[in-house]
């Protein structure tokens, strides 16, 4: 009897042992309560809708909730920097894209976080190819002929875009610096009106996503001279990429990535990417961002879109300095 108090005294001293020692503690559950997605946008965009069709199937790989948030302001600056100073426990994730991930940091004077620095990546959800599209009264068939055209008529050709600074004008300063043209830039405020004065024969063409063009190149009412990816997109595998027409490693396109605040544990980041990569190959969503013009991502790691981040934000540094665009 002596002996068994003693072994029940010893194991009763182990277990206040292991309770009291955090480094044998259990781990907490995660997710241990609803997710927020954060999306730097307004609501009713591209963005915003790729972002809740994710949302809406992640209860079912997480246990929990995924929950929509629009903090929209300063091109995707207010909510990028929400995140970026969220607690680092995997329950609050951006939705971003090109702009808070890579642009903003070279464009704004004023930026209060690192899109390399401040953010672990967890998932690249894909690409939004932009095309380039003119108004069918240019005597144009292709990018090169457009190229001759431009050259042989300085200064009278102009593309519109949807305000400086925008990946529509960047596109523009990036492809004077590869063909050697002078486009001259129209700024606009928003895609809407930039795309009306097109219509209407006022500019010459626009660099746009191809969600937005489709419709009026399948109508006849723009001609689309090159898709400005690396790869021909699916919704319009019959236009050539601008790269493959002979100015290589030409790429615009918008792309869309998922990140948790910096310090978010490796585990939480790859149980996250686990569930978001179920989703993204799932009939059902695959087939709804395609409808949209998404392209999906070879290499979903989280390794891959940190690389992305910081070849993108170099890439597009260079850019924002010949473009002179500076916004505050």
């Amino acid at each position: 009897m002596r002996h068994l108090t003693h072994s029940f005294a010893a194991l009763a001293a182990c277990a206040a042992l292991l309770t009291a020692a955090p480094g044998v503690q259990a781990q907490s559950p995660f997710p241990a309560k609803p997710l927020m997605l954060v999306v730097p946008f307004p609501p009713g965009g591209p963005t915003d809708a790729m972002a809740r069709t994710l949302a809406a199937e992640m209860k079912d790989r997480l246990g929990q909730p995924m929950i929509v948030e629009n903090r929209a302001g300063a091109g995707g600056n207010i909510g990028a920097d929400y995140v970026a100073r969220a607690e680092a426990d995997g329950h609050t994730l951006l939705f971003g894209t090109s702009g808070p991930l890579a642009i903003n940091a070279s464009l704004y004077r004023k930026i209060s976080y690192d899109p390399v620095k401040s953010f672990a990546p967890v998932i690249q959800v894909g690409y939004l190819p932009n095309i380039l599209v003119v108004n069918p009264a240019l005597p144009v068939k292709d990018v090169r002929e457009l190229v001759a055209y431009a050259k042989a008529n300085p200064g009278k050709l102009s593309y519109a875009s949807s305000g400086n600074g925008a990946s529509s004008h960047l596109a523009g300063v990036l492809f004077n610096s590869v063909a050697g043209t002078d486009l001259q830039h129209i700024p606009y405020k928003g895609t809407g009106p930039a795309l009306n004065d097109l219509l209407g024969n006022q500019v010459s063409m626009t660099f746009t996503d191809i969600l937005t063009a489709l419709p009026y190149v399948k109508a006849g009412k723009l001609r689309a001279l090159g898709v400005a990816t690396a790869a021909r997109s699916q919704a319009l595998p019959e236009v050539p990429t601008i790269s493959e027409q002979g100015y290589k490693g030409y790429d615009v396109s918008v792309f869309f990535g998922i990140v948790a605040p910096a310090g978010t544990p490796t585990d939480r980041v790859a149980r996250l990417n686990q569930a978001f990569a179920e989703v993204l190959n799932s009939p059902k969503v695959k087939q709804m961002f395609a409808a949209q013009g998404l392209e999906a991502s070879a290499d979903t790691s989280p390794q891959k879109l940190g690389q992305f981040i910081v070849s993108e934000s170099a890439k597009w540094k260079d850019v924002v300095k010949k473009s002179g665009a500076q916004l505050d």
